[in-house]
């Protein structure tokens, strides 16, 4: 099956409280979570981070490697800390996160990732637009965007960052124009955009840069709007531990989803091509993949089958205190 999955993005250790008492550590970060969910599957996947040198970086390399994730790529910077995030949890089970970072000693490489059109980039977050390692992460997404990946743009933009928004707005907007899709939930839009209109946001801010937009609104409805298709798809009521990492996870089950159709497409257009090639007695030539097209091909059943695979990540990490899916679920979908 084609189709590597590369994840750039932060890494952090994660220290979840319910009625302020600790419940769980584990390492995370928006990216980091989505990778850690399809590595669990076996989908072969590179997480591209930095991290400390500490013991937190320790853990979050064993965590890397034990979960099927490639770490060849999370930097490990000397004299440095990991970062560390505390998440409190309140009466609806979402997070309020307290942050300890140090985002003047942030440095990240820009490697060689040797991305193909069949691969897919999941980005996101401050580490996306942070202006400290700005020119490193979009040399990578720039490569991966002349490669013809998929590349798949998680705003996640906090409230924490408004004042920024004048120095940071160009490179948002450089994301959108690289990527297949735009995701986010209506909160990170009204805080960069200052409004919850969905087809506001869209037209006037997402559309003139990248024509595949979802929006998730946490447990209601997921907005889907592309030129072709305007659709609002219900959410499942579940009854939820921790809400930390749904949207990540629903990234993760989005791609899963994509990646599957993507390869079935790929083998049916071989397929076609290599009867052609039969009855021609023309050879078949360099096999060609769908690229960042097949999002502007994809119909109303396409895409319900891919935001239904989300939602279903995304709710099976609601149901206990994890930043990825479970060992159940990744055994259901491996077999």
């Amino acid at each position: 099956m084609k189709g590597r999955v590369f994840g750039i993005g932060e890494t952090v250790y994660d220290i979840i409280f319910k009625d302020n008492q600790p419940q769980r550590a584990v390492p995370g970060g928006s990216t980091f979570n989505a990778l850690v969910s399809l590595g669990r599957i076996g989908v072969p996947c590179s997480m591209v981070t930095e991290v400390g040198d500490d013991r937190v970086a320790d853990i979050i390399y064993t965590y890397l490697v034990e979960n099927g994730v490639d770490a060849t790529y999370a930097y490990r910077h000397k004299g440095t800390k990991s970062h560390v995030s505390l998440a409190f949890l309140d009466e609806k089970n979402d997070a309020d996160y307290t942050f300890y970072k140090d985002y003047a000693r942030v440095r990240v490489e820009s490697p060689e990732l040797g991305v193909s059109k069949d691969d897919f980039v999941l980005f996101g977050s401050y580490f996306a637009i942070n202006p400290a390692i700005r020119p490193y992460v979009k040399k990578m997404l720039q490569d991966a965007y002349e490669a013809g990946a998929h590349l798949y743009y998680d705003l996640n933009f906090r409230a924490s960052h408004i004042h920024e928004i004048p120095e940071i707005i160009s490179s948002i907007e450089e994301n959108m124009r690289m990527s297949s899709v735009v995701r986010g939930s209506l909160e990170d839009f009204a805080n960069l955009y200052g409004t919850e209109d969905v087809d506001l946001i869209y037209s006037r801010y997402i559309q003139p840069h990248c024509s595949c937009f979802i929006c998730t609104n946490g447990s209601k409805e997921i907005y889907l709007r592309t030129p072709s298709i305007e659709a609002t798809f219900p959410v499942e009521q579940i009854e939820t531990v921790s809400t930390i990492g749904a949207g990540d996870n629903f990234n993760a089950g989005f791609i899963f989803a994509l990646r599957r159709l993507n390869n079935q497409r790929i083998t049916n257009e071989y397929l076609t091509v290599s009867r052609k090639s039969t009855e021609t007695g023309k050879g078949i030539g360099t096999e060609k993949g769908i690229g960042t097209g097949i999002l502007q091909a994809l119909s109303v059943e396409d895409w319900t089958g891919l935001i239904a695979t989300g939602q279903l990540f995304a709710q099976d990490v609601c149901r206990r205190f994890s930043n990825s899916i479970s060992e159940e679920l990744a055994v259901r979908l491996r077999n």
